[in-house]
């Protein structure tokens, strides 16, 4: 290239800045202010529409984890439209009217490929639809702890295309919103503090339940836990028993999520009070190997 050629090249990126790439950065500029206040529009307003109609049938906690799905699902919606938006900008600032025209042939080309990609990408259409559902029946929220599939742990994200849980270990799983057959939600409405422990066959079991029904009713009634408990943890019945353990079966109804703070509380003072009170509890029966 020599030095005419370069000059000229120049000017005519020159004459493009000057003509169009002003208009180019306006809309991008534009799109980006028009995506974050979109954002903060449907946040604000998906927050109010929930918190006003469910306020009175929903705990405050379920409230927080539908919104927060909601969110998700229209801002992807929005960033969609606008990202479309302003490329379509772009080109009718590049080539105007003609658009259609210039772009006519790879349209039809790109046709006639979407047609054959479509056929072989009905599991992608499954997997939204299928996620759809899941957002609007309400199965499970961000923030839920649920079983799918054999899997446990909590739901990060609902896609348009899958569903992201992480379990105790911090691994993350991804499955396809099309796969989920059946959905165990640990933490939809209230979850249930059930735990059972073994005491000795001598144990008065009376004296035990007064201990474990005393013990619950306490904790409800304390400021750091009040607000987690529905129904104070009892003693519901006894459960498995032999020569040398009898299981005692204790549940409560908590708020969503807190079932476990709950069981950890409780069987913590129990081993207080058991000590106090001389309950003894039991060793557990090891299994033995069957014979050869």
């Amino acid at each position: 290239m020599n030095l005419s050629e370069f000059k000229t090249n120049i000017t005519l990126l020159d004459d493009w800045l000057i003509d169009k790439g002003m208009d180019m950065l306006i809309a991008i500029v534009v799109g980006v202010l028009v995506y974050y206040i979109g954002r903060w529009i449907i946040s604000r307003l998906t927050k109010s529409l929930l918190k006003s109609a469910k306020q009175r049938e929903w705990h405050k906690k379920d409230i927080s984890k539908r919104q927060k799905t909601l969110i998700g699902l229209f801002v992807t919606i929005w960033r969609m439209v606008v990202i479309f938006s302003v490329v379509y900008a772009l080109l009718r600032i590049n080539f105007g009217e003609t658009i259609s025209t210039t772009f006519a042939p790879l349209f039809a080309s790109a046709g006639i490929i979407g047609i054959t990609i479509g056929i072989g990408a009905q599991s992608l259409i499954k997997d939204f639809l299928s996620g759809i559902f899941i957002i609007s029946e309400n199965q499970y929220r961000v923030g839920d702890t649920v079983e799918i599939e054999g899997f446990s742990g909590t739901v990060e994200r609902i896609g348009a295309r899958s569903t992201v849980l992480r379990d105790v270990d911090g691994n993350v799983h991804f499955f396809p919103n099309g796969m989920v057959q059946h959905v165990m939600n640990k933490t939809m409405g209230y979850s249930m503090a059930r735990f059972s422990l073994i005491v000795k066959p001598t144990t008065d079991i009376d004296k035990v339940s007064d201990i474990i029904d005393s013990t619950g009713l306490k904790l409800s009634k304390e400021d750091g836990w009040k607000d987690k408990i529905i129904e104070p943890p009892t003693f519901v019945s006894m459960g498995d028993f032999n020569a040398l353990s009898v299981e005692i079966i204790i549940a409560g109804k908590t708020q969503p999520s807190d079932q476990w703070s709950v069981i950890a509380e409780m069987r913590r003072r129990l081993l207080d009070q058991f000590d106090k009170h001389n309950v003894e509890l039991a060793t557990p029966p090891v299994a033995q190997a069957p014979k050869k």
